[in-house]
């Protein structure tokens, strides 16, 4: 099973900005679909942004867009989430995920909708790194 690692998060002041990295060293990443969710206090997780292992085709939610992007570093192995503009209400623990295209079809749009039960034994989850914005 792919093992995921994230970091990047931090502590960032409103109106800044952060990048996550999203790695591993198991798999080739661009093989799989990988989305970025998100998880706040008291609230379920959500989808922020996903990217398409065949295409690259991405999709970005539209409480992020114009300020997040998902892009993949092939040579790294990694997918990162920029983060500009940050906002309180950004604040979460961000996880990164993948599906395997030849367990589940799936389009970034799909994927980026799909609940963590959702994923049963077609993905993974990485541990999650906090993001705080605050002043």
């Amino acid at each position: 099973q792919v093992q995921l690692v994230e970091s990047g998060g931090g502590l960032v002041q409103p109106g800044g900005s952060l990048r996550l990295s999203c790695a591993t060293s198991k798999f080739i990443l661009g093989y799989y679909n990988v989305g970025w969710f998100r998880q706040a206090s008291g609230n379920e997780r959500e989808g922020v942004a996903c990217i398409s292992s065949t295409d690259g085709s991405t999709f970005v939610a539209d409480s992020v867009k114009g300020r997040f992007t998902i892009t993949r570093d092939s040579d790294k192995n990694t997918v990162h989430l920029d983060m500009k503009n940050l906002k309180p209400e950004d604040t979460a623990i961000y996880y990164c995920a993948e599906i395997a295209p030849w367990k589940r079809s799936v389009t970034p749009q799909l994927m980026c909708s799909m609940r963590p039960e959702d994923f049963g034994d077609i993905g993974s989850w990485g541990q999650g790194t906090q993001v705080t914005v605050s002043s």
